[in-house]
């Protein structure tokens, strides 16, 4: 496995890298760097980000370098800890956390946020207990084999399996009366 840089294959600069050699660890960077920032440029769409993600990965990927497998190819090794690593990041951005009880700074000033409790209205509940009352009705209006597997199912909570022991039938045929249940149901309840 020769590469561009010095006439050392990836292996061979590995190794260095393992017995300490700085020159070794800058020689993979610059190697990889571009492979690398492609990669996390694709994953995250921001460059600035992306050259952050890069650095990051190679701190953590010459951190382990040591659990680094020969018999792979490095780039595949490298590839899978900066995507992993954009991808973690991606998910951590996502979770950001704030306070309902903080305003929001806009252009114009704070803005309070506002956040209705859909719990409170009158006029949601009552729509909820109307769609409660059709789905009850629909399933009551079920022949009985497919109102009992529905009801095991969604009212009780049981496995496949259980409602099997339950009725004393193959699991083959619940999950055949469940489905055929379901798609009468959403007959029933076209338009809901």
């Amino acid at each position: 496995m020769k590469s561009r840089g010095s006439g050392d294959s990836v292996r061979d600069v590995i190794q260095r890298a393992l017995s300490g050699d700085q020159a070794a660890f800058t020689e993979l960077l610059n190697r990889h760097r571009r492979l690398a920032y492609q990669l996390a440029l694709g994953i995250v769409k921001d460059p600035t980000e992306a050259d952050d993600l890069v650095q990051e990965s190679f701190i953590k990927a010459f951190r382990c370098l040591s659990r680094y497998n020969p018999e792979y190819a490095f780039t595949t090794w490298l590839c899978k800890i900066v995507s992993n690593h954009c991808l973690d990041h991606i998910r951590r951005r996502k979770i950001r956390t704030f306070s309902l009880d903080e305003p929001i700074a806009g252009q114009n000033g704070c803005i309070k946020r506002e956040i209705p409790d859909w719990s409170l209205n009158p006029e949601w509940q009552y729509v909820r207990k109307q769609r409660m009352i059709s789905i009850d009705d629909a399933i009551n209006s079920l022949p009985p084999r497919y109102k009992r597997v529905i009801l095991l199912r969604h009212k009780e909570d049981h496995t496949y399996e259980e409602i099997s022991e339950i009725l004393g039938i193959p699991l083959g045929t619940v999950k055949a009366q469940i489905f055929r249940a379901r798609e009468l149901l959403k007959k029933k309840l076209k338009g809901l």
